[in-house]
């Protein structure tokens, strides 16, 4: 099975936060997809914990060398379909290349951005919910 995931994910089970168990009881035994941006959202999450204070630069470095081990497929997303969902839904692109993934591949949706999972049900993807 194909799980789509967008960064909320990631960064969860890279930075060991109370919800990686369950995240990892989700996907187990799944091919995981994304969208192309996916590096970069990682990226900017990080740094955006340091501004807040979160993290330090060593477990940001450690955090990409887990982010590296876990295999994501990189898929293409039509980017004017991604627009659309954004403009319609009034998301930023990132959430809506997410969303175009999960659609495009027919792959249900695991996130933990509450709005983003309701946008998907709206347009008929799976969402797997987890508990934590």
């Amino acid at each position: 099975m194909d799980v789509s995931v967008d960064t909320s994910i990631i960064v969860a089970v890279i930075l060991n936060e109370r919800t990686k168990p369950a995240l990892l009881r989700a996907t187990e035994g799944a091919d995981l997809r994304s969208a192309p941006s996916l590096p970069w959202e990682v990226g900017n999450a990080l740094t955006a914990l340091f501004r807040r204070g979160r993290i330090e630069l060593e477990q940001a470095r450690k955090a990409l060398e887990s982010f590296e081990a876990i295999p994501v497929h990189l898929a293409d997303v039509d980017v004017w379909e991604a627009v659309q969902l954004g403009h319609e839904h009034g998301i930023y692109a990132h959430d809506a290349y997410v969303l175009e993934c999960a659609r495009r591949y027919a792959t249900p949706l695991l996130s933990l951005d509450g709005p983003q999972c309701e946008i998907a049900k709206r347009l008929g993807i799976e969402v797997l919910e987890v508990e934590s």
